[in-house]
Formats: C-alpha cells, structure tokens, sequence
C-alpha cells in the first residue's frame, strides 16, 4: 500500500466488528493503530475458531495492528491508556454506552485537552434519542432498521448472510476519519465522530423508506427476484445450478426471447410489452422463463445469454466463490500460520496490497508498556 497514513497514531479500545473494520482500514493506509484489548482479549477473539484456530472475522479485521491487553478497572492501566492517548493523532471507541466516560475518557474531556485529537464513538443508536443507552448487536440492528422486512421472500423474513450493519458502521466512520485527517491539515483542529450502527444502515435504507414515504409503496420481500423490473431474477437450470440474470430495457428483451428462451414471439405478446406490463404478469412471464431454463445446463444458459448481450450472475456457492476464477487474494500472518484470502476491493496502482500480521493476544503488551510507562 502506499502508505500516506503513515506518522499518524490511532489508539482504540474496541471490541467486534465495526470499530475494528475502521480500524484496519487505517493501518493498511500506513498508520500506527495500537488495539487496547481486554484482559482476556477481543470477544470477537472466539466468534469461531475456524481458520487454523483462530476466528475469521478477527483475521480479517485486525490485520497490521499492535495488541496491547489492559484492565481499565486498575488505575494503573487507565493511567498508561491515557499517556496512549496522549501521543495520539485518533482515539477509537465502541464500549457500550456510557462505559467510556465512567472510565475517565469522555471524547469531548479528551479533545479539550487536546483540540487536534480526533475522537470516534460507535455505539448502536448514536448519542441522542430514546434508544441511545441500548446495547445493539448486527442482527438486532438489521430487525430495528426495518433491513430484515424488505429481505427474504414470501416464505418469511431473513438474516442478510453477512453483519452488514457492523459493515456499514465501519465503512461509515472510516469515510468519517478521513474528512476529519484532512480538515485537521487546514484546520488545526480535531473533532468527534458519533456514528451508530442503526444510523449507518438507515443511511443505506433510504430508497426503501422514500418509496414508502412519498410513493405510499411498501416493498415486497422479493428473493433473488427485483421488486420492481421483471424480468431480473434467479432462475434453476436442468442440471440444479442457478443464473440470476437482468433485463433493462425493451432491445435487451427481445433479445432475451429470440436468443435465451428461443420464443421470439414471447417478445411481441401483449401481457409482456414493457416493463409495467412484465411486472403486473410476472407469474406468467416466470412460468415461460423457468421452462426454457429447466430445459439446459447453466453452461448452455449463460452461453446463450453471453451471446445475447444479457448482464447474468452465477448463483454462486461457497465452493463456488472458493474457486472463483475472478477472485484476487491477500496472504496475511497469524499467530498460527499465514491465512490467503479476498482481497479488498480497491487497487492502487495496479499493485496488490500488502498488510501487516494479525496479532496474537496481548503480543505487545511489554513493548507498549514500557513505552507508555510513566516517566
């Protein structure tokens, strides 16, 4: 990585998800982030034990960072966590409410002692409101936010399959810091960041909630179909595999009839002109659509639809992603042995990145102790 993090130092008492995913992200762009970790460690440490011993959501989070065990019960490690501070360019935080300020270290003490700090709190609901001293945890936040009424299909309600609202509180507060490093360098000064999880992922909800608000439109739990572009759904092939594949316009339709389901004159009937007419028929459009999938192979469906110009997706299983001919791997050190997996999203350069080890627990506890010890 280019490293244009580097010089800064991030300092976080946090635990899970979110704050670690902020976290990551700034010691992959070259920063110093000291992990304060609770005596027996980051819980996030055992969510499973799955890659080699260690859990996945932990090396995948935590990469490049110093792990530093303290118990900010004792006044001794209070003591060392605020030198910490101290030296600090970031302080991070995701304790549940409240916990932060008992302990002496409200952000807004902090930042009037030092007015360059950045400070970052991320809790479940935010600062303000009825629900801001609940506790929150991913799943509860995906049922609060209303994420898990417009997800599953008609069967009923489902769990998206990852913590998308940890995910998006993370990537949220990391957007976050980085307008906040940069407006230090005109300004001079820090500034607190309050993000929740529940604000994060109503950000991502606003389609859902404008249609409801001003259209009067609920939306429909829809599966692997759009609720409102047909057709564009999932469909099985004869040998069981899946093809999600998408129509966007009436060119790509008659396309889809001539070359795809081999019915050009699909294409011309009445109940299937236009999208609005698609949608308003949609059984009896998937009903001819699922019969000309069910008669080939995904290997002759996706042929058909490569060679008709029709945007298509794999439905893919874990085996199939494991061995996805797309992918691009990272390769990253952990207390037990050298994990490979997904690479970020971003490239730079052209270059692969490279991080920084996962730490084992309290790995650097006597390094960071003594220099954080009172002169």
């Amino acid at each position: 990585m280019m490293g244009e993090l580097a010089g800064l130092t991030v300092v976080s008492v946090e635990q899970a998800v979110a704050a670690p995913y902020l976290t990551s992200r700034l010691a992959d762009g070259g920063a110093r982030v000291i992990k304060v970790e609770r005596p027996e460690g980051d819980f996030a440490r055992g969510y499973d034990h799955l890659v080699h011993g260690e859990s996945a959501y932990f090396v995948w989070l935590n990469r490049g960072k110093e792990s530093v065990r303290l118990d900010l019960k004792q006044e001794a490690d209070r003591a060392i966590l605020a030198r910490m501070i101290d030296g600090a360019d970031i302080f991070v935080q995701n304790l549940a409410p409240g916990v932060i300020d008992k302990l002496g270290f409200a952000p807004a003490a902090l930042r009037a002692r030092d007015p360059r700090l950045i400070t970052c709190s991320i809790s479940g609901y935010g600062l303000e409101g009825p629900y801001r001293d609940l506790k929150a945890y991913d799943l509860l936040v995906q049922a609060e936010s209303g994420l898990s009424a417009i997800t599953g299909n008609d069967h009923g309600m489902a769990r998206v399959g990852v913590s998308v609202c940890d995910i998006s509180a993370g990537m949220t507060a990391y957007q976050a810091v980085l307008q906040a490093i940069i407006g230090r360098m005109r300004s001079g000064e820090g500034r607190h960041i309050d993000v929740s999880l529940f604000h994060a992922l109503a950000d991502w909800m606003n389609v859902p909630y404008l249609q409801y608000v001003y259209g009067g439109k609920e939306p429909a739990r829809s599966g692997l179909n759009h609720p409102t572009i047909a057709p564009y759904g999932a469909y099985t092939c004869g040998d069981g595999s899946a093809v999600l594949f998408s129509i966007q316009n009436e060119r790509e339709w008659a396309n889809l009839c001539r070359d795809v389901l081999l019915q050009p004159e699909v294409a011309t009937d009445l109940r299937f002109v236009g999208n609005s007419a698609r949608v308003a028929h949609r059984d009896e459009l998937d009903a001819i659509v699922s019969a000309a999938f069910a008669a080939a192979t995904r290997d002759e469906m996706i042929e058909r639809l490569e060679r008709a110009r029709i945007a298509y997706g794999r439905v893919s299983s874990m085996a199939d992603l494991a061995a996805h001919p797309q992918n691009r791997y990272v390769t990253v050190d952990t207390p037990s042995g050298p994990v490979r997996y997904l690479a970020p999203g971003a490239r730079i350069n052209n270059q692969d990145p490279a991080f920084g080890p996962v730490p084992a627990l309290g790995e650097h506890d006597a390094g960071l102790r003594a220099e954080f010890a009172a002169g």
